[in-house]
């Protein structure tokens, strides 16, 4: 949905717009890294540890405090980013014409927390139907939108509009959900699990820093580009990424389950089951993902020409880096999900926040002279790297790693 999307605003909108919105994307994750705190990775933990230990009742609790403290970080960070967003245009980006953009998406940042929080707590319950909805809900919302609106009364902002839309309405419809969840499960005397505020901040920060680096590392080379380089050159380097990522749906697939699977794992003290599905997670990530990537570095020029336009065949040698990075992203397996879920989410903060450091430093260098190219090295190199330093963490202190690839690396 999302590529079909994409597709429709470089054909009827232009590269320029599909720069914009890239760079209202970043803006937004950018923002709600810091108004989430992390705690969206927490719950996929503490929900299943407390259902398990305690109660539903108990996981309750746990995310109505999180949800708490995120709508009150949010709107005070929103207030914020609305007064600034000049500033940011003009002193970040060098491009005032970009406020407005700033301005509409800052007051949209709630919503997107709340898009957030409640998509990965639907996970965390295990309603994994639900949860597949939510992560295609904001998707469709926009392309129905760009289809039905754009074609009866069409405006150049239309895009980022259709974008802001589809994250409000999911914002609102998981928050919705996950109260009708917990109304049908808890109990009056349902066992309760203490959980402080800040025992949730010691949990939730260092997975800030984890998640907040992760999407640091993916969104790096659209601000940086913002800031060097033309809306047109934001515009293919989004495109490159759309489509080196299209594989991400898979990931997300699989993990989906093994997510609340590998707390739940790892708090029974299985840990040779543990391993065992984590294997077999990697394995249906590898057959399911390299076909598409494969397909992407032989045949990418023609699928930017044939579905983007021939403009967007400049991004090929973007997107064959991109997707290598991917491939090995794929054969790793779900290092950082494994991370967090088995307690050592301080040891991946540390090795993701190494990443996302060098990922900057090298954007800086190679941004300014080689443009998208640029960006698509660095994002490669900071992909491969960290997810190397944690299979070699997992190999040190379990013996074991998530990697898997036919052949080389198939007993673990």
């Amino acid at each position: 949905m999302g590529l079909v999307s994409s597709i429709i605003i470089a054909r009827v909108y232009g590269a320029e717009m599909m720069g914009i919105v890239a760079i209202v994307q970043s803006f937004l994750i950018i923002a709600t890294m810091l108004t989430v705190m992390g705690t969206n990775t927490s719950l996929l933990r503490l929900i299943p540890e407390h259902l398990l230990k305690y109660s539903p009742t108990s996981a309750y609790l746990v995310y109505r405090k999180v949800l708490s403290m995120v709508i009150i970080v949010s709107l005070v960070t929103s207030m914020f980013f609305f007064a600034n967003a000049h500033s940011i245009a003009k002193l970040v980006f060098s491009k005032p014409h970009l406020s407005f953009y700033f301005s509409v998406g800052s007051i949209f940042i709630v919503f997107k927390s709340l898009a957030i929080l409640n998509t990965q707590a639907i996970r965390g319950i295990r309603r994994i139907k639900v949860f597949a909805l939510m992560l295609v809900f904001p998707q469709t919302t926009n392309l129905l939108i760009l289809i039905c609106i754009g074609s009866v009364f069409p405006n150049h902002d239309l895009p980022v509009y259709a974008l802001l839309s589809g994250i409000t309405l999911t914002g609102i419809a998981g928050l919705g959900i996950m109260f009708f969840s917990f109304k049908s499960k808890i109990g009056r005397y349902d066992t309760i699990g203490s959980v402080t505020y800040s025992k949730l901040l010691s949990v939730s920060l260092p997975m800030l820093m984890t998640s907040g680096m992760t999407f640091l590392i993916g969104q790096t080379g659209v601000i940086i580009l913002g800031i060097f380089r033309s809306e047109l050159e934001v515009g293919y380097y989004a495109v490159a990424v759309k489509l080196a990522t299209l594989t991400t749906f898979i990931l997300s697939a699989v993990n989906s389950m093994a997510g609340p699977k590998f707390s739940e794992l790892f708090h029974s003290n299985k840990m040779e089951e543990l391993f065992s599905v984590a294997q077999r997670s990697t394995k249906l990530i590898f057959w399911s993902t390299t076909p598409i990537l494969i397909g992407f570095i032989f045949i990418g020029n023609k699928v930017l020409d044939f579905f983007f336009g021939a403009e967007f065949s400049v991004a090929y040698p973007a997107l064959v880096l991109l997707a290598i990075g991917q491939f090995i992203h794929s054969i790793s397996g779900a290092t950082g999900l494994f991370m967090n879920m088995t307690g050592n989410e301080k040891r991946f903060r540390n090795i993701v926040s190494t990443a996302a450091v060098a990922n900057i430093i090298i954007n800086l260098l190679l941004i300014p002279k080689y443009g998208l190219y640029g960006a698509a090295t660095a994002a490669m190199l900071c992909l491969t790297g960290w997810n190397i330093a944690t299979l070699i963490f997992m190999k040190i202190k379990y013996g074991k790693t998530t990697c898997y690839f036919p052949l080389v690396v198939h007993s673990y």
